[in-house]
Formats: structure tokens, C-alpha cells, sequence
């Protein structure tokens, strides 16, 4: 793996933490973390906060999704050279030959069985 990967690979994990932990402040229906600092911090208000943290989210969204479509571009092949159609190209159609059956050679008996 390469350097640039691997960076961008641990800034898509600390972006999803913060995220989550962006998510986890946001007002919902019953309320949420963000109400415990509404009360210390009058001067933004309900509103200003729960528009700030919204930006955030998607903000941090916007980026996860950007970095991600770089980290697969950053990846490459890393001369292998294989190909999955290589492998198309080199099976036969051929059936596979299964051994006949053993075949009896003794002769079926004529006699009726014993009923005892």
C-alpha cells in the first residue's frame, strides 16, 4: 500500500468519528446533546446551533465522499498484471472422462429362487 492511501484512508476514519459524534450532538424530535450547551451559550441561540451542526454533517459528509473516490483512484494495480479474462481463455470444454461401471461377468441364474 502506499503512503497517500493509507493518509487518506485515516482521514476518512477520524472524518467518521467526528461525524458521528456531530450526529450525536444535533437537536432530534425528543432533543438532544445540543440542548445541554444551549443553556450555558445564549448567545447563538436553538437554531443558530442545530444550522451550524447541520452544515458540519454535511460538510463532513461531502468530504468522506470526495476522499474516498481519491483513495480509489490512489490504489492502481500495482503491476500485477492479472486479469480475471485470463482465466476465461485458458478452460477447456472438454467433459472429464469418468471410469466405466464394473461389469458382472457372471451369468444370471435360470432357477427360480427358494421360497422357504
Amino acid at each position: 500500500m502506499n503512503a497517500l492511501f493509507t493518509t487518506l484512508t485515516i482521514l476518512v476514519v477520524v472524518a467518521s468519528i467526528l461525524l458521528i459524534l456531530v450526529v450525536l450532538l444535533q437537536n432530534g424530535k425528543g432533543g438532544g446533546l445540543a440542548s445541554n450547551f444551549v443553556t450555558g451559550n445564549q448567545t447563538f441561540g436553538v437554531r443558530q446551533t442545530a444550522d451550524i451542526l447541520e452544515k458540519i454533517t454535511w460538510g463532513l459528509v461531502a468530504f468522506i465522499i470526495v476522499v474516498s473516490v481519491v483513495a480509489s483512484f490512489t490504489t492502481g494495480t500495482n503491476g500485477t498484471g492479472i486479469d480475471v479474462t485470463d482465466k476465461i481463455e485458458n478452460t477447456t470444454t472438454e467433459q472429464p472422462s469418468f471410469p466405466a461401471a464394473p461389469v458382472d461377468q457372471t451369468e444370471p441364474s435360470t432357477e427360480a429362487p427358494a421360497i422357504l
